[in-house]
């Protein structure tokens, strides 16, 4: 009877052992794969890409990068597709995007006599920015120079040839000559692309680096200037030092700091002066929109004369990296890239994406990695922001077609030019600060109180030249009795410590 009731308890405790020995191999196998698979994942975080391919200052084709950095690549080729937001459009697949100056009568006739009255386009994503600059009908239908080219191909090593060897003398000799001159030489040099790799990247380490002379210039002249720069503490540093170099935004820049100037190399303000129509940023005297128009003014500096007044006028391009400089994102340490091209996950390896587009099309990793509200919020905050300085530009521009409209009634009915002189130069200051707003590409979110200040004193130089001229007119007729408003323009507001 014992070795009955033995036998199947030792059968019991063999099973038990080999379950037990069977989970073991099962969990030790886990582990191991764990484990190996950490590794994998650190090796691969810490070798973040081979170098496939040698590439050299002079690879400006984005396609040979593409063999060391794939994922960058992946991303950066999705700037090609169409993407849209309230007050932002960015066409893609479509032969060219719409047109604003249709949608907005009031911008054609502003322009009237300069090319954007001809053709002015909703912008696209960075894969349209040379072929869009080839077929407009600013460039196809009107002279263009040479300095066109500066932002919108990968022209530096075409400087360099140029220039023997030196870039900035290349520089100035390319923006010298015609557009299609500079267009065939970058071509025939093999440099036509558009934004590429090393415009903003190191090619030896993958670096942050400014490449663009006309970027180069013009933060030098704004660290030469005492306008405070707290957004950008190295220029307050250079400023307390010896000041024998000029600044120089690839030696004296945080790293921080440079994920907004590789943006500021072309999304900015600027004209072409002089003979050779040098690019040239307009920062010797700040960034606000005052101190631009007081440079402008102490070097007599006119874009073109509106075709119906006659008013000497400035066109703004595209000042995006002003504006964000008076913003509460720029005071705060925030840069272009964070929310333009956020931080993101692949595999095991961390990378900024390359598809730079508005973040309301990215909310979660562009804007809630630091705003901790829901998504539909974020949106909501972000569209009662623009919409209210949409509306805002819209009465400001009604001003400014009624003094024009009041600018032409007096010259019909025979005033001279010299007794509207006053009415014509609150025209300049109010188109400028129109334009300055149009042209920028947040519709006021890059600095809400700022675009609001700005439109503020549009309106209110466009209703002193309003009111100017119809005094011209009425003094023409002899039928003038208000006294003359005054055409003092406000004081400069105080400077942020």
């Amino acid at each position: 009877m014992s070795e009955t009731k033995e036998t199947p308890s030792r059968g019991k405790r063999n099973t038990i052992l080999i379950a037990l020995v069977a989970v073991a191999a099962i969990v030790t196998a886990i582990v191991a794969a764990l484990l190996v698979n950490v590794f994998e994942r650190k090796q691969e975080a810490k070798n973040r890409y081979v170098r496939v391919v040698e590439v050299t200052d002079e690879t400006t084709d984005p396609t040979i990068w593409a063999k060391n950095w794939p994922t960058q690549y992946d991303s950066y080729k999705r700037t090609a597709e169409s993407t849209r937001t309230r007050f932002g459009g960015h066409g893609g697949s479509e032969a060219m995007p719409e047109q604003k100056i249709e949608r907005d009568p009031w911008l054609k006739r502003m322009f009237g006599g300069y090319a954007f009255a001809i053709d002015y386009r909703d912008r696209r994503g960075h894969a349209y920015m040379l072929s869009d600059q080839e077929q407009t009908e600013r460039v196809t239908k009107k002279p263009q120079p040479g300095a066109c080219m500066h932002c919108h191909a990968s022209i530096i090593p075409t400087y360099r040839k140029a220039g023997n060897g030196d870039v900035m003398a290349g520089f100035e000799k390319v923006s010298g000559m015609t557009y299609q001159e500079a267009h065939a030489l970058v071509e025939k040099e093999g440099h036509l692309h558009p934004v590429s790799c090393p415009d903003c990247h190191d090619p030896n380490n993958m670096q942050l680096r400014v490449t663009r002379p006309g970027f180069i210039n013009g933060i030098a002249a704004l660290a030469a200037s005492s306008t405070p720069t707290p957004h950008l503490p190295t220029i307050e540093r250079w400023r307390q030092g010896d000041k024998k170099k000029p600044y120089d935004p690839n030696a004296d820049a945080t790293r921080q700091e440079m994920r907004s100037f590789v943006c500021g190399q072309c999304h900015v303000e600027y004209h072409f002066p002089g003979e050779h129509k040098k690019v040239t940023y307009p920062w010797h005297n700040g960034l606000r929109v005052e101190q631009i128009e007081a440079h402008y003014d102490e070097i007599k500096w006119t874009d073109y004369k509106q075709a119906e007044t006659g008013a000497p006028i400035l066109k703004a391009q595209h000042p995006e990296f002003e504006t964000w400089s008076q913003g509460i994102h720029a005071r705060s340490g925030v840069s272009c890239a964070d929310c333009h091209m956020p931080y993101e996950r692949v595999g095991a390896t961390k990378v900024s994406d390359h598809w730079v587009r508005s973040p309301l099309l990215n909310v979660n990793r562009a804007c809630q990695t630091c705003h901790r509200y829901p998504e539909e919020e974020i949106k909501a905050r972000v569209d009662v922001i623009q919409t209210r300085s949409f509306e805002l530009m819209q009465r400001a521009a009604a001003s400014l077609m009624a003094m024009m409209d009041a600018t032409m009634a007096a010259k019909k009915d025979g005033v001279a030019e010299e007794k509207l002189a006053e009415a014509l130069q609150m025209q300049r200051r109010a188109q400028w600060r129109i334009d300055f707003v149009a042209a920028e590409n947040s519709m006021g979110f890059h600095a809400p109180q700022e675009t609001a200040r700005v439109l503020a004193e549009a309106i209110d130089y466009a209703r002193q030249g309003e009111a100017l001229a119809q005094r011209a007119h009425l003094e023409h007729t002899g039928a003038a009795t208000a006294q003359l408003p005054s055409s003092t323009p406000p004081a400069a507001g105080p400077q942020v410590p």
